[in-house]
């Protein structure tokens, strides 16, 4: 086990680079199940997540290359293994993306339903009533989900909630369905444009990218590819926030500024001076502290919920009082009695926080509990007077690539430590 030990103080100064995106990774090595062929995949990241769907796939008969210059080469082009376990699927509730393109190649599938970070429900219902609608038979029993199709046909998809995996999945399912499948109120988070770019580049005919509205013309069959991932939109958030909270200037190199708008909307809120190009991001707090800003999740292009924590810990230090509503998960504020023990003003009320701002935080030995969570309380360690330990950092690997090493670069003072 390790932890990771931070001494706080110092104002992040730099450049850094941000690695390929795990939300757009994942689902885009899922839908090497639909492939006759292998499918190359560039700028991917180094991540527990992403080794656990490696293993996932590899347990399902599907075999990969890690190359020299960090690409996946995955061939899940013949699978004998319609199984996915258990043992792998508790870790990751991504894994539930092994359903759709499963199900559409080989018209059967046995999935087991998903854990991940206890970060509050997420209904696979959204995914399996779509399904039925393109002519799936679906049971539930002793934990997995069994589905079987004589055929998928094309249908007409309207999702009562916005879901970016309900989307994805449907997606994946209806591109080697037979007929056209129209999905309404479908997820535009840039992660679901990069996996509709990369099935396009497939053979796949999908249309209406980034709106609420997809079109899926099902063909015969998909090729091999090779894919260039997105950048990591949360993780460069992060890090202008780490940036933000301590009152540094850094580059954030390798993104795409237009898909952080609601992001970089607020921390130029907070007081920043911040500047965008093509590929890049400055953020300039200029030595000052942070103004409050007030925070309401909900789905793309609007504030994403990857990055409330983030803002929590902001805020917490923040001059005045703010608000932060979350309105995507109901129990992602496990954060928030962590930094309270720095001596954080936060005060939980249902699914808002109410934050009143104090000029400093105090080391103290914390908790991770998910992968945001964890990357908010990195952040309050990093503003901190003294020194705060981080147990179960587990989860930070999850979706960030040797976050630590990053954040050295910067000129934080913080280790990885084993005990």
């Amino acid at each position: 086990m390790y932890k990771l030990v931070i001494r706080g103080g110092n104002s992040l100064i730099g450049n850094i680079r941000t690695s390929g995106s795990k939300n757009a990774t994942l689902p885009i090595l899922f839908s090497s199940i639909l492939a006759d062929e292998p499918l190359k995949l560039t700028n991917t990241p180094q991540l527990t997540d992403v080794s656990t769907t490696l293993r996932l796939l590899m347990d399902m008969g599907a075999n990969f290359i890690l190359e020299e210059d960090g690409s996946i080469l995955v061939d899940a082009s013949n699978l004998n293994n319609l199984v996915a376990d258990y043992s792998l699927v508790k870790t990751m509730r991504a894994s539930i993306l092994t359903l759709g393109p499963t199900l559409a190649k080989y018209k059967k599938a046995k999935i087991s339903l998903p854990g991940g970070c206890a970060i509050g429900t997420r209904p696979v219902d959204l995914h399996l009533n779509a399904l039925e609608k393109m002519g799936a038979k679906i049971k539930l029993n002793n934990g997995y989900i069994y589905a079987s199709a004589k055929e998928l046909k094309g249908a007409q998809i309207n999702f009562d909630l916005v879901s970016v995996t309900a989307t994805e999945n449907i997606i994946m399912a209806a591109t080697l369905a037979n007929g056209i499948t129209t999905i309404s109120n479908a997820a535009q988070e840039p992660e679901v444009t990069d996996l509709i770019h990369c099935l396009n580049k497939m053979g796949a005919k999908i249309t209406g990218e980034n709106s609420s509205t997809l079109i899926i013309e099902g063909v015969g069959r998909l090729s091999g590819t090779e894919y260039n991932i997105c950048p990591d939109r949360i993780e460069a958030g992060t890090y202008l926030v780490a940036a933000a909270i301590t009152g540094g200037c850094i580059t954030v190199n390798n993104i795409e500024p237009d898909s952080m708008r609601s992001v970089i909307g607020k921390l130029i809120e907070t007081g920043a001076d911040i500047q965008t190009n093509k590929n890049s991001v400055k953020l300039d707090m200029k030595g000052r502290r942070p103004q409050a800003v007030d925070i309401r999740t909900s789905a793309y292009p609007n504030f994403p919920t990857d990055m409330q924590a983030q803002f929590v810990a902001l805020n917490s230090i923040a001059k005045g009082s703010s608000t932060i509503i979350e309105t995507i998960f109901e129990n992602r504020f496990m954060h928030v009695p962590e930094i309270n023990r720095m001596g954080a003003n936060l005060k939980l009320e249902g699914n808002t926080v109410v934050c009143k701002g104090v000029k400093s935080l105090k080391g103290a030995n914390l908790m991770a509990t998910d992968l945001r969570a964890s990357a908010s309380l990195v952040l309050a360690g990093l503003a901190a007077e003294g020194s705060t330990t981080i147990e179960r950092v587990y989860h930070l690997d999850r979706g960030y690539e040797m976050i630590e090493e990053k954040f050295k670069m910067l000129g934080a003072d913080i280790d990885r430590v084993q005990h």
